[in-house]
């Protein structure tokens, strides 16, 4: 098997597993109620709409990749082997997500796992992980993105998240 032929067949795999990622997240929100919130869409509109999106970048991707493989296809900005530093900081971010979601609350515990995860990226790629400067950055970028999640899916789906106050605002 040459390796333009073994490229194709691994650039089909991930359409096929896009494919399968958006059925069975579609599989997962045909069990949500179909009840409505207080904006007037029920908690189950967003999984469809991502489960739909998803297996529609599915059937692109294996079309592309039917038709001669991934056009364009710029090398890997990564290294040629994996990173287990890299790997521990962002496996940390996810850990420590998972485990200060109910005690830091969403926006904390999702800015702490954005500070984590993006400097394991960073030192995926080479680059340094940054200073006391980047890590207040990268903080503020996090709590920029929790926040506005956070208050979409409390107060607009009306989803319970764990917050830090009782207010539910932060």
């Amino acid at each position: 098997m040459s390796h333009s032929s073994r490229s194709q067949t691994h650039q089909a795999l991930i359409g096929v597993g896009v494919l399968i990622v958006g059925g069975l997240l579609a599989w997962g929100a045909s069990g949500l109620p179909e009840g409505v919130g207080y904006s007037g869409v029920g908690p189950a509109v967003l999984p469809w709409f991502i489960s739909g999106a998803l297996m529609l970048c599915g059937v692109l991707l294996l079309l592309q990749a039917l038709r001669g493989g991934y056009r364009d296809l710029e090398d890997g900005s990564g290294a040629a082997h994996g990173n287990w530093h890299a790997l521990a900081w962002i496996a940390a971010g996810i850990l420590l997500n998972a485990t200060l979601v109910e005690r830091a609350g969403f926006i904390l515990s999702c800015a702490l796992c954005f500070v984590l995860a993006v400097r394991g990226l960073r030192l995926s790629e080479g680059k340094p992980g940054g200073g006391v400067r980047q890590v207040l950055i990268d903080a503020f970028t996090g709590f920029a993105i929790a926040a506005p999640a956070f208050w979409l899916f409390t107060k607009v789906l009306a989803i319970n998240l764990p917050g830090l106050t009782q207010s539910g605002w932060i």
